[in-house]
């Protein structure tokens, strides 16, 4: 093999890298299980994958989704680039190894597509797409640098793409109101910890997140009751649910979040909040995966 040929290759997988760093690849995975898993095991029966994987039209609607949620990442690191070359100047794409406008475009027909298919699938999704889209590009245009409504706002959207399986089979299933509400709750404390991470880089352009404007010390105590929110709710949901292991897989669940609160407490440093981001995004997934036992 020639060194053009093997350099050429090199540089694809180090695009497709820094491409799928960009628009948040672990993250529409976990969004892409998320669906899938609520198709079989919440709205549908866990017996009839086969046939559920022949649902092109809920391919279109996993394909939506990712969609959106990508062009919500690429249009966040567009009107971020001056932020995160201070926050995470080694994780930097947009400016550094792709140009503003191809983002800008990338994000638009993103967008525009995932819209698409959401009308051809039906009104309400269609609806549903475009109100997730505008929101994202609010957020990142505004929302997120003012106090808890950026936060509130990624929260929201999550669980969205939770509630979306509902809207889509037009049902009123419980349990995805249950996995719905386990999403918001620990999104909102990811995206407040993420914010205690960001903080310096945040400071440097005015961004009136809670940390910049309470202090680490006010900010970890709104995490905790917000904690305490969840269990609280959790509790409530285990006392409604239809199957008996369901119950004590969701009870189990709950003790790792004392853990994370004793992280939260000791942490000082951007690393420490760093590692508990990740804790706790694969919290969430551990969550998701409670599904398999409905």
């Amino acid at each position: 093999m020639s060194t053009n040929k093997l350099n050429t290759e090199k540089s694809f997988f180090i695009g497709l890298q820094d491409f799928m760093r960009l628009i948040r690849g672990s993250n529409l995975f976990i969004i892409f299980v998320t669906q899938w898993m609520g198709r079989i095991f919440l709205i549908g029966d866990s017996s009839k994958v086969g046939e559920y994987l022949k649902d092109f039209n809920f391919f279109l609607l996993t394909l939506s989704t990712l969609l959106i949620a990508a062009a919500g990442y690429i249009i966040n690191d567009y009107y971020d680039i001056k932020i995160d070359a201070i926050n995470k100047p080694n994780k930097l794409v947009v400016g550094k190894v792709m140009k503003r406008r191809v983002a800008l475009f990338t994000h638009t027909v993103f967008n525009l597509t995932g819209i698409l298919i959401g009308f051809y699938l039906s009104t309400e999704v269609g609806i549903v797409c475009f109100v997730i889209s505008f929101w994202l590009w609010l957020y990142s245009n505004t929302l997120k640098r003012r106090a808890f409504i950026g936060n509130l706002s990624v929260a929201a959207i999550t669980s969205l793409s939770v509630f979306l399986l509902n809207i889509y089979f037009v049902q009123n299933n419980m349990e995805v109101y249950q996995f719905g509400i386990f999403a918001f709750f620990v999104s909102i404390i990811r995206e407040i910890i993420k914010d205690l991470e960001d903080k310096e880089g945040d400071a440097q352009f005015g961004c009136k997140t809670l940390p910049i404007i309470w202090g680490d010390g006010k900010t970890k105590k709104l995490v905790y009751v917000l904690f305490a929110l969840f269990i609280v709710i959790s509790i409530f949901m285990i006392l409604h649910m239809r199957q008996e292991y369901f119950q004590y897989y969701f009870l189990i669940l709950s003790i790792p979040a004392f853990f994370l609160i004793y992280k939260i407490y000791k942490a000082g440093t951007s690393k420490d909040y760093a590692t508990i981001s990740k804790m706790i995004k694969f919290y969430m997934l551990a969550g998701i995966l409670g599904m398999l036992f409905i």
